[in-house]
C-alpha cells in the first residue's frame, strides 16, 4: 500500500436504547471527520443498536467484529469508535481491555475519535483510557440503581411495571395526581413525559 492510499478501516457504533434515533448517525459523522483527517477509509460498519454495553452475549455486531479479526478475514487495518463507551461499559473494566487487545494482537488496532487522547500506548493514554472505562462502568452501574429504585417506587404507587397487563385488566393513561385519563389501546404509550 502506498503512502497516498487511505488505510482501510472498520467502525463500530452502539446506542443503548432506541430512544436515541440520532446517536449512530452523530457517531459516525464524528467517526467519518476522524477519518478523513488520519487518512483512512471505512469500508464497513459494524452496529449493535438499542443493546447495552455490559454484556457482550447480547452484541452480534461487537461479536462479528471480533470473530473477523481474531480470524484474520477483516479487509481493513483499524477499528474506529467513537469513544470509550460505546466499545463497552462491562463491569469489569478488563474485559473492555481484553477485546481490544485481541484486536490490537491481530494487528488491527482499535482508535476513540472523540477522546482527547490518542490510543498509542503512552503511559498518559493509558491511564486515560483506564479512567474512561472505569467511569463508563460507574455509569451503567449508578445507572442501573437509578432505574430498579425508581421502578420499584413506581411499583409501590400501584403501578405495573413492564409486561401485558393481566387478563381482564386495561392500561389507562393516569395524570401526575392520579386521576384517570383515558384507557389506552394495545401497544399505544402515554404521550405526555409526566404521567404514569
Amino acid at each position: 500500500m502506498t503512502a497516498d492510499q487511505p488505510v482501510p478501516a472498520a467502525q463500530y457504533l452502539r446506542m443503548s436504547t432506541e430512544h436515541q434515533p440520532y446517536s449512530l448517525d452523530n457517531q459516525s459523522a464524528t467517526i467519518q471527520k476522524y477519518a478523513e483527517c488520519q487518512g483512512f477509509r471505512i469500508l464497513q460498519t459494524y452496529s449493535d443498536a438499542a443493546k447495552s454495553g455490559i454484556a457482550l452475549k447480547r452484541r452480534a455486531g461487537l461479536r462479528q467484529l471480533l470473530q473477523d479479526v481474531v480470524s484474520g478475514a477483516a479487509p481493513y487495518r483499524v477499528i474506529l469508535v467513537y469513544d470509550v463507551s460505546p466499545w463497552g461499559r462491562f463491569q469489569d473494566t478488563d474485559e473492555s481491555a481484553h477485546y481490544e487487545f485481541l484486536c490490537k494482537s491481530a494487528g488491527v488496532p482499535v482508535h476513540y475519535c472523540a477522546e482527547i487522547f490518542a490510543n498509542d500506548g503512552t503511559l498518559a493514554s493509558l491511564i486515560m483510557k483506564a479512567l474512561k472505562r472505569t467511569m463508563a462502568r460507574e455509569y451503567s452501574r449508578e445507572l442501573a440503581v437509578k432505574v430498579l429504585e425508581g421502578q420499584r417506587r413506581l411499583a409501590r404507587l400501584g403501578f405495573k411495571q413492564g409486561g401485558r397487563p393481566g387478563y381482564g385488566l386495561r392500561r389507562v393513561l393516569v395524570s401526575p395526581d392520579r386521576l384517570p385519563k383515558q384507557p389506552l389501546a394495545h401497544g399505544e404509550g402515554k404521550s405526555l413525559p409526566l404521567t404514569r
